[in-house]
């Protein structure tokens, strides 16, 4: 791994590079949980240098922050889902409302059309009436 950190002038440095796959100088890295499959290849954390304190700091930093990243994408989703099924409820809701507007202007259209024919039904009730009266009035003159 190159680094590209500055070192001060006056420590020595000393460079070495093997053409075998791993050195045998160094360890194996830890097999260390790389598993964050959700996150874009740019937020992957990238593996510390297990040289460095500081590095380990930083890759434990990242993949805290990588799995807090995880469980607020989890609970987006989850709320995202919610707010379709509070939609769908809403939108429920609101053509249950129109259709009860609609029902409830047919019934004040059917109560006067009720109250209508109740009022023509009692004038011919009358009318009936006074035609019998009419009529046995003159069978009786006959």
């Amino acid at each position: 791994m190159i680094s590209t950190a500055r070192v001060p002038a006056d420590k020595p440095v000393r460079i070495a590079f093997s053409l075998n796959d791993a050195p045998d100088d160094t360890p194996p890295e830890d097999p260390i949980p790389l598993v964050f499959p959700e996150l874009d290849q740019q937020l992957q954390p990238l593996p510390p240098c297990h040289d460095s304190v500081e590095s380990m700091q930083v890759f434990k930093q990242h993949c805290q922050i990588a799995e807090e990243y995880h469980e607020v994408k989890k609970e987006i989703a989850l709320l995202e889902e919610r707010k379709k099924e509070l939609i769908a409820k809403l939108d429920q809701a609101e053509k249950e409302k129109v259709d009860a507007a609609q029902l409830v202007r047919e019934f004040e259209a059917l109560t006067e059309e009720n109250r209508t024919l109740k009022l023509a039904q009692s004038q011919c009730v009358e009318q009936l009436e006074k035609l019998r009266i009419q009529y046995q009035k003159r069978q009786g003159s006959s």
